[in-house]
Order: C-alpha cells, then structure tokens, then sequence
C-alpha cells in the first residue's frame, strides 16, 4: 500500500512539472508570433515603396519611348535618362533595405524554427516515455488502481488523479500536434522568406545592371549631345556666312544695278524704258510656283533636329529629284553659284530691287547673263544630300536693301 501511495505521490509531482513545461511552452508561443509582428508593418511599407518606385520609373520609361517618337530633343532625353537613373538607384536602395529585413526575418525564423524543434523533441520524448509507462501497466491498470481503494475518500482520490493524468496525457498529445503543426508552419515560412530573398537577390542583380546601362545611356547622351551642340555650332556658322556671302552678292548686284540705272538716266532716250519683268508689290499672291510639293523648310526662326535655332531667309518645297525649277517671274540670271550649306543655286534678278533665288539644284541650266521669262526651266530639284535629308528646293524671295521676304505671300495661295 505504500509502495502504491509513492507511486501516486509520483505521478502527481511528475503531471505537475509536465503541467509547468506546458504553461512555458505556451509563453514562449505567445511572444515570438508578436516580435514577428512588429517587424512586418515596415517591410510591408517597404514593398509599397518599392511599387510606387517601380511605377514611376515605369512612367518614365513610356515619356522616353514619346520623346524617341517625337523630335529628337537630347537635353529632354538626357533628364528623363537622370529621372530613370535615379529612380533605378531608390530602387536598388529600397531591394537593399529590403534584403536586410528579410534577411533578419529569415534569422529570427530560424532561431524560432530551432526552438519548436527543440520543444517538439523534448515533449515527443516525454510522450514516448508515458506510452512506455502505460504499455508496461497493461490495459487494466486504471481497473486495478481503483479496485484496490482502501475507502470511498481513496476511490474518489484515486480517481481524480487517473483523471488529471489523462488530462496531462491528452494536454502532451495536443502539445505534441501543435508543435509539429507550428514547426511546418515556421518551416514553410522560411521557405517563403528564402524564396522572396532569392527574388529580390535576382531583382537587385538585374536592377544594378540597368543602373549602369542607364549610366553608359546617360554618358553616350551626354557625348552626343556635345557632338550635336558642336555639330550645330559648325552648321549655324556654315548658314551665316553663306547668308552673309548671299546677301554681299545682292548687295554689289544692286549697286551695280543702280550705276546702270543712274547710266541709262543720264541719257534722254532711255529715262523712260520700262524694266523688263520687274516686280512689284502688285505681284503679291500673284507668283507660280517653281515646283510643286509640300512646305519642309518654314520662313523664319525654326528649331532644329539637333536643339539649334535657325532663321531661315526662305522656304524649302519639297519635289522629287530632278524636277524642273521654273522661275517666278521674268529675271536676268545674275549668278550661277555654289556655296556650303545652300548647295548649287541660280539668283535672278527682276529689278525695282528684287530677287529671287533658288538653291539646292541638282544641275542648273541656265548661264549668267542670261535673260528667262517666266516659267522658263532654271533647273532641276535635288538637295538629296543637304542638311534635311531629302530631295527639296529652297527658294527665296528678296527686296530692297536685300531683305528676306516671305515667299509664301507672293506664291498663289493653294487651295
């Protein structure tokens, strides 16, 4: 009988400490999930800064792809390429930022992963050594234990305690399910964090790669721009001085003009011969076209490929190559000429200090000194190899004092 009162007293003390394991076991399950917690709102802020980043470098890329589509325009190109690049730089910084937390997120896992298993094994083991316990009593001990109550107090302390012994047994089993629940979870969570760290590795790797492509753009950008601003530099240069050499030739034919003039005045039967195929204001909107095609070359300022600023003196008419060049009006042809920027080109002089001038011929034929009525084939379109690119005519119109006048207005209006 005593021997059976030891046993008990045993039990009890053994269901006691199992009773202690669980409550600990149970704080310690109570505390990690919300350390885990704590740490989430801020990679979740960190992904949605991550979103935002990617749909602005997003928006980015589409106005680069309407700029390629558009004018070229290298300084506007260049800030979205420094818009990209830093864009891709937050990027990187938040993937980094990123990478730490999940980093740290997959050390706390394992380090709670460690302790489960650790837990789970220690209550296994005591579930294995209680089911050993109760093989060896045999199937009849819960029969024995309470047959051999001395009296009725024994009987019901005998009882409640095969009652709290099952309860523990019950309580380790669950114990023993939960764990082994909680450890898949820990270890399906690791796998998730190894598996969003492995993406943003690979996100980080291609994001430095576009990081420096960006920055070979941004430097090929920055070297194509300085070709254009010089390319430009030497073009507008090259334009000046041929207006310049343009408008010196009409001045000495006008003043070589006005010395006949001033001749033929000085003698009587000659005061009143009337100017052939002079031109007049009257002639405004009046004049034939000396080829047919659409405007490429506007009159006045005009932006260009390469972002400098040109005034043109007069329009280019685009027409295929080698149409006939007709002249507008009446004229004396005073110069056969080529320069740099204009090509080949035929000025015609029509008197009372007009001109007419056509450039970017493929041939010319007609001879200096040359009289041609109106209508008359100057020459042939080309310009295929000029600045614009395409076969065209530039025409222009001059008057007093060798101003450039809108061809536009003088041209019959097209309806």
């Amino acid at each position: 009988m005593k021997a059976r009162r030891r046993e008990g007293e045993k039990a009890r003390r053994w269901g006691a400490a199992a009773l202690t394991a669980m409550c600990a076991l149970s704080l310690l399950y109570s505390v990690s999930p919300s350390l885990l917690a704590a740490q989430q709102p801020d990679l979740e802020q960190s992904r949605k800064r991550l979103d935002d980043i990617k749909r602005e470098r997003q928006q980015l890329e589409r106005q680069q792809l309407q700029l390629q589509n558009q004018v070229s325009d290298a300084s506007a190109t260049l800030r979205n390429l420094e818009r990209q690049r830093d864009a891709t730089n937050r990027l990187v910084n938040e993937i980094e930022h990123q990478m730490s937390g999940l980093s740290s997120e997959l050390d706390r896992s394992s380090a709670e992963l460690a302790l489960a298993q650790d837990n789970l094994a220690a209550r296994k083991a005591i579930l294995q050594k209680r089911l050993d316990q109760i093989y060896r009593r045999g199937p009849l001990y819960t029969f024995q234990v309470l047959l051999t109550a001395e009296s009725f107090g024994d009987l019901l302390t005998r009882y409640k305690y095969l009652y709290l012994e099952s309860r523990q047994d019950r309580a380790l089993v669950d114990d023993v399910t939960r764990l082994t629940e909680s450890v898949r979870q820990q270890r399906d969570q690791i796998l998730g964090v190894r598996t969003q760290l492995d993406e943003r590795r690979t996100e980080h790797e291609a994001e430095v790669k576009h990081f420096d492509q960006l920055a070979a753009d941004r430097q090929t950008e920055l070297n194509q721009l300085q070709r254009n601003s010089q390319q430009t530099h030497q073009k507008l240069t090259a334009i000046e001085k041929d207006e310049a050499t343009v408008t010196d030739l009409l001045a000495s034919l006008e003043k070589a003009a006005r010395n006949a003039a001033a001749s033929r005045a000085a003698r009587p039967e000659t005061v009143n011969a009337p100017t052939p195929g002079s031109l007049s204001t009257a002639d405004i909107g009046r004049l034939d076209w000396p080829v047919d095609g659409n405007i490429v070359i506007n009159f006045g300022p005009d932006t260009l490929k390469d972002g400098g600023v040109v005034r043109w003196t007069g329009i280019g008419i685009a027409a295929p190559l080698g149409t006939p060049v007709r002249a507008v009006a009446a004229g004396k042809v005073m110069r056969v000429q080529r320069l740099s920027t204009y090509g080949l080109g035929v000025v015609l002089q029509h008197g009372n200090g007009y001109y007419s001038l056509y450039w970017q011929l493929q041939s010319a034929l007609v001879k200096e000194g040359q009289e041609v009525a109106r209508g008359a084939v100057l020459g042939t379109v080309g310009g295929q190899n000029s600045a614009l690119g395409q076969p065209h005519l530039y025409f222009e119109i001059r008057g007093e004092n060798q101003i450039a006048l809108d061809p536009i207005a003088w041209l019959k209006s097209r309806k």
